[in-house]
Order: structure tokens, then sequence, then C-alpha cells
């Protein structure tokens, strides 16, 4: 891979406020998903997982997890080919490994590949004290013709 595209052209405050103004959806008031940091070739996001992410039982919610692969793939993509909002998920696979109760779960996600056209990535998400892993995704993104 070329090293000079690993190179971050955006930092996670940037890349937090692109997100905030071009997807206010995502958290509404209070921001529950967000970029802690960019480093060269990925990033580091979290859920700040509340009630409302809860599913029966207390756990998170496989959606919540999901929501937070998805997100770490897009901070890598923004971060990395650009900041450019209309970059796409086009594939996503998970695997539930452990159950995550309410409270920060970081997503530590690596780009595996930066073509033109796509980005390949996974998102290895961590929880408690222990930091066990308790869900890992792999994804592509498509990234939009430079206009």
């Amino acid at each position: 891979m070329n090293k000079q595209a690993l190179t971050p052209v955006m930092n996670a405050d940037e890349v937090n406020a692109l997100m905030a103004s071009a997807y206010p959806q995502l958290n509404g008031r209070l921001p529950h998903f967000y970029a802690v940091d960019v480093s060269p070739g990925g990033c580091t996001v979290r859920l700040d997982a509340t009630e409302r992410h809860l599913r029966p039982g207390g756990t998170v919610s496989g959606p919540s997890l999901f929501t937070l692969a998805d997100i770490g793939g897009y901070v890598c993509v923004l971060t990395h080919a650009g900041p450019d909002a209309l970059s796409v998920t086009t594939n996503l696979n998970i695997n539930f490994m452990r159950k995550a109760g309410p409270g920060p779960i970081d997503g530590i996600c690596r780009i595996l590949k930066l073509g033109r056209n796509l980005m390949v990535f996974d998102c290895e998400m961590v929880a408690g004290e222990e930091r066990l892993t308790i869900a890992h995704a792999t994804g592509t993104y498509s990234i939009p013709p430079k206009r």
C-alpha cells in the first residue's frame, strides 16, 4: 500500500465536526458515537453506550455495535481518502463474541487496503476494564470519484 495514502488528512476533532454537520441524525443532541483518535492507517471510535443502546437483558444491542463498526469505517475513509461525506458502505460483516454492558466501547480500526475506489478495513470492538474483544467486523467503503 502506498505509504503516503496512510497519512491522515484530518484529525479526530475535524472528522467529528464534519460528521456532526453532514450526518447530524447519528447522534442528535448527545454525542454517543465519535472519533477518539486518528492515526496513520487507522482510527479509534467510541460508543458511549447508555440505556438507549441496550437490548433486553441489559447488554449493548447488535445494531449499536454494528453502527460503531460502520462509523469506524466512515472515519477511516474520511480521514485517509479525503473528507467526501458521500463515501458509502458497500459491505460490513460482524462477529459478536461477548456481551457488553453500558459504558464506553472502543472500536479500534485499521485500513487493510486503500485504493482509488474502495477501502477495506477491520474494527475490533473492546469494552470493560479488561478491554476484552466483544465484537470484530470487516468492511468495505466505496470512495466517490473525485469531482
